[in-house]
């Protein structure tokens, strides 16, 4: 009882000079920060956070940037989807919501690895083919004959061929997109019937028919057609015992080229006597290489068959350009693969990628190209893009 008593009266002591001991589950408010023996802290409370439309004391002008800008990875919303508008201070983006299913409205804005992707359109965002030229000052001399192949299919090849023609004849320039592919995508996708066709590449290929008496008008203006066919499936086993039988392509558009500043060639993704045929006729090729995991599937195939045109068909024949396609930015994936392929390849990447969108995967269906079945989408906005970067400022030829 004494022992007690004593006890009670040491205690009594203890909270006179340093107040009540605490409930549980809580710190003394006067010894939050104050060290104990055994070296332990209590938990301080996290600094405060500046509200998002504010900008902390003291804080660097960099701290507040416009979305998009250099350097900054896109911005995602709780569903993944890139969230469109200004970063504000503390790592906040005003969203620009718009109409579910829609992709209007939008311009270019820069993801991993330099490349570009789509956002809202100012007069800061847009770029003219001047500003193009005068950051690559040596444009390639028109015309300028373009394979667009690889070997892996649906990789967005036909869609490129399709639509980057249609943006650089929309610049202007004359544009001829020549179909060898005997699915006749690319010609279907331009509003032709290949069903009815009285002259198509086949007869072009295998009975040596004029080039331009197979050529079609398309709906955007400035932009042509050479169609394809079903027959052009047995071609390959046609022209086995042909005399320069990898030369008949090149041979039909030497006397048409002259009218076109450019000539997009949608090779099949088979590595056939059609893609030869291709490759030999053209003087670079255009290679679209998709933002997924098997992205470079076939590429050291594609390579290798260019290394053989070079040295016994065609030797000035060059890879000049890689399209970065089907961008998803909803994943780590696709800047990823951005990342890797420039590493790779370096400045023969094009700046400019190229979205996966709704509307671009809906325009063939309508036989139109994205700049004619929806103008303002991110799709036809990054094409836009792409054709300037790809034509280098050049200028259109007299005629």
């Amino acid at each position: 009882m004494r022992a007690d008593a004593a006890d009670r009266a040491d205690r009594a002591d203890a909270e006179h000079e340093t107040g009540p001991a605490p409930e549980c589950g809580t710190w003394p408010a006067a010894a939050a920060n104050e060290p104990y023996a055994d070296g332990w802290r209590a938990p301080s409370a996290p600094p405060p956070v500046a509200p998002a439309d504010e900008t902390p004391e003291g804080a660097p002008a960099s701290s507040v940037q416009r979305f998009g800008a250099p350097g900054a990875p896109p911005r995602r919303g709780g569903d993944g989807s890139v969230v469109l508008g200004t970063l504000q201070a503390g790592g906040s983006a005003s969203a620009q919501p718009g109409a579910p299913g829609r992709d209007s409205g939008l311009a270019v804005a820069p993801v991993a690895g330099g490349a570009s992707v789509a956002e809202p359109e100012d007069a800061a965002t847009q770029t003219s083919v001047a500003d193009v030229a005068a950051e690559r000052p040596s444009a390639r001399a028109l015309p300028r004959v373009i394979a667009v192949a690889n070997q892996k299919g649906g990789v967005g090849k036909t869609t490129t061929a399709i639509n980057l023609g249609a943006c650089l004849a929309d610049l202007g320039y004359r544009v001829l997109v020549v179909d060898l592919d005997p699915q006749g995508n690319a010609s279907t996708g331009l509003g032709i019937n290949i069903r009815d066709l009285q002259t198509s590449m086949y007869d072009v290929v295998v009975n040596e028919v004029a080039l331009d008496d197979c050529i079609e008008a398309t709906s955007v203006r400035n932009l042509f057609v050479a169609p394809a066919c079903l027959e052009l499936a047995g071609a390959e086993i046609e022209l086995v015992p042909a005399f320069s039988r990898e030369l008949r392509l090149r041979t039909a558009l030497t006397e048409a080229l002259e009218d076109y500043d450019f000539v997009f060639i949608d090779c099949p993704p088979s590595l056939g006597l059609l893609s030869v045929n291709g490759l030999a006729a053209a003087s670079e090729v255009l290679v679209p290489i998709q933002c997924e995991y098997f992205a470079l599937e076939g590429l050291g195939q594609l390579l290798k068959h260019v290394g053989l045109v070079q040295k016994g068909l065609n030797p000035t024949l060059e890879v000049s350009t890689i399209v970065l396609v089907m961008y998803d930015a909803r994943t780590n994936l696709s800047d990823q693969v951005v990342r890797e392929v420039r590493d790779h390849f370096g400045d023969k990447v094009c700046r400019q990628v190229v979205p996966r969108t709704v509307r671009l995967s809906e325009a063939p269906s309508f036989g139109q190209p994205i700049i004619a079945f929806d103008a303002t989408s991110r799709g036809a906005i990054a094409y836009r893009e792409l054709a300037k970067e790809v034509s280098g400022g050049a200028p259109q030829r007299a005629r």
